[in-house]
């Protein structure tokens, strides 16, 4: 029996906080996409935390500041979106307080709703659930998330995150980040949160 899924959505003050401990927290909360074609859900199950002015593997570290990072510098609680290889986008959502250039990565979800969607925005009819959004490419697909929503106020009705499903600690695991070896020391760092059985 599937856990009840509670619909509040999460205050702006979630957001405000240690970028590692809104990483942890996120994993069981139920990422929402509204787009014109139809709602899409999934409970988030996997993120990374990038800490940005000390975090060499972040996009602001040494206080980098560009067009592309500059959504970063803004009260947490925000979309921020990039690409990577030319063609996948991510989503990061913003952390701490304005002037603090730090966010939260979604790695994967576990479709909760609007799945027939998200297999047509993939293009396959024949895909289990689970690997619809198993990669923060492939998450952003399935929900039609991509840089139009760059700087999206996490507190309204496009795109927002709300409560989900209540995970015990002991069912949460660490460990380094992924495809960041040239990060340094950075790489080592367990700022890496999952879920351990999905």
């Amino acid at each position: 029996m599937q856990p009840q899924i509670v619909e509040k959505k999460l205050p702006r003050e979630f957001y405000l906080r240690d970028t590692r401990e809104v990483a942890r927290g996120l994993l069981g909360k139920e990422l929402v996409r509204v787009s014109p074609e139809g709602t899409a859900t999934g409970i988030i199950v996997e993120t990374e935390a990038y800490l940005g002015i000390d975090d060499r593997a972040s996009h602001a570290y040494g206080g980098r500041a560009s067009r592309r990072t500059a959504i970063m510098y803004e009260d947490g609680g925000r979309a921020y979106m990039y690409l990577i290889y030319g063609m996948y986008w991510c989503l990061n959502l913003t952390t701490r307080e304005r002037g603090v250039p730090e966010a939260v990565l979604i790695r994967a979800l576990e479709p909760v709703s609007g799945i027939d969607l998200m297999r047509q925005r993939r293009g396959t009819s024949g895909k289990r659930p689970a690997d619809l959004a198993g990669g923060p490419g492939k998450l952003c697909r399935a929900l039609a998330i991509d840089g139009s929503l760059y700087g999206e106020d996490l507190g309204g009705d496009t795109l927002y995150v709300r409560e989900g499903i209540a995970v015990p600690s002991e069912q949460i695991s660490t460990s380094p980040r992924v495809n960041i070896d040239f990060a340094g020391e950075a790489a080592s760092q367990e700022w890496r949160y999952f879920i351990k059985v999905n």
